[in-house]
């Protein structure tokens, strides 16, 4: 809209970051602390604007990135696997970060393999839970594309479990989503998680 400073090129459109420098006050202060004091001035400013950023997802629609499809007669899987991300647990506001590995067999329409990188990086800016981000992509995949399965697997590890309660480091969260021939069909499904671990050291 015309006469505002909202940019929609800019991660953070549609967030209120006056609201959040107020919040952010209120939990200095709650916690003990002095906002006002020289090291803390400029920390809501720079907490709101990095919340900005994380939950940027909460304004972008992933499904703009599945769009632009080409008609390709190719019906074996296309697998990019390791891509990398990082989100927020809506549990704690504590960021979980780690790969996703996405599959998916076409029905005669392919995505650019970007726009799968593109699709995980809109999704995983929101506050969420790993398993709904892990569904969401693949409902993504196969409502946009049409296609006859689509297999997403995503790895992460929770700071709500390594800095903070049990204290784990190390642990690691994996969560699958399978559907269509990967869900129905048990050779397909093994081909593509050998796909996604095979070749692996350890």
């Amino acid at each position: 809209m015309a006469g505002n400073d909202v940019n929609e090129d800019k991660p953070g459109c549609g967030v209120d970051q006056p609201r959040i420098e107020r919040a952010v006050r209120e939990i200095l202060q709650a916690v003990g602390e002095d906002p006002d004091r020289e090291g803390l001035l400029e920390t809501p400013a720079r907490v709101a604007r990095m919340y900005a950023e994380l939950f940027s997802g909460l304004h972008d629609d992933p499904r703009l990135h599945m769009q632009k499809a080409f008609t390709e007669k190719y019906d074996e899987i296309v697998l990019v696997r390791d891509i990398s991300f990082n989100s927020i647990c809506e549990h704690h506001l504590l960021p979980f970060m780690g790969h996703a590995h996405i599959g998916y067999m076409p029905s005669g329409r392919v995505v650019g393999l970007s726009k799968l990188a593109r699709v995980v990086e809109v999704v995983s800016r929101r506050p969420q839970v790993q398993e709904r981000m892990t569904e969401t992509i693949a409902d993504l995949i196969m409502d946009e594309l049409g296609a006859r399965g689509a297999a997403v697997v995503v790895e992460a590890s929770h700071t709500c479990m390594t800095i903070r309660g049990v204290r784990k480091p190390g642990s690691l969260c994996v969560t699958s989503a399978m559907k269509g021939i990967f869900r129905s069909n048990l050779s397909s499904r093994s081909e593509v998680m050998a796909l996604i671990y095979g070749g692996r050291g350890g």
